[in-house]
C-alpha cells in the first residue's frame, strides 16, 4: 500500500525526470535530516522537494528549514486541494499527484558552497548505486 506522501513523491519524481533531473527519494543529506525527494539537475544543481499530503502533515513538519542549506532550490509539493496559503513565502511550490507534478512557483536560487555540493553529489551517486545494486541482490551488504 502506497501512502499519500509516497504517491505524491512518485509524481514529483516523474516531473523532475521529465525536466532532465535525476531524482532520489528518502535521502539523508545530514545528521537528523531525511528529505522526501532530492534531485540532481543537468547542470549540477540540487533541488529538494518536501511532499505534504495534508494540512496535518505540513503542520507536523519541524525540520524543513534544516533542508535549506542542502539545496540550490527548495520546493513544497502538495495536492490540488492543499491550502497553499499555509506554505512559507520564498519556497517553491509544485502541485501534483501520483502521475506528475508542475511547478507553480519557482523559488529564488541559493548557491551551495562547492565542498557541500561535491559531498552531496557523491552521496546521491553512492545511494543511488547501492539501491540499484540491491535490486539485483537484496542481501547485498554495504559498508557505511
Amino acid at each position: 500500500m502506497i501512502r499519500p506522501g509516497q504517491s505524491l513523491a512518485r509524481g514529483v519524481c516523474r516531473a523532475l525526470a521529465g525536466m532532465g533531473f535525476a531524482p532520489l527519494t528518502e535521502f539523508i543529506p545530514g545528521r537528523g535530516l531525511r528529505v522526501d525527494v532530492i534531485a540532481l539537475g543537468p547542470k549540477g544543481e540540487i533541488w529538494i522537494v518536501e511532499c505534504k499530503s495534508s494540512r496535518a502533515d505540513f503542520q507536523s513538519d519541524r525540520k524543513w528549514q534544516g533542508y535549506l542549506p542542502w539545496c540550490d532550490r527548495f520546493f513544497w509539493a502538495v495536492g490540488q486541494d492543499f491550502p497553499v496559503e499555509l506554505l512559507p513565502d520564498g519556497a517553491g511550490v509544485m502541485l501534483g499527484d501520483s502521475y506528475g507534478a508542475e511547478i507553480v512557483q519557482m523559488p529564488a536560487p541559493a548557491v551551495l558552497a562547492g565542498a557541500r555540493r561535491k559531498a552531496l553529489v557523491r552521496g546521491i551517486a553512492r545511494q543511488a548505486a547501492l539501491r540499484l545494486a540491491r535490486m539485483g541482490d537484496p542481501l547485498l551488504e554495504a559498508a557505511p
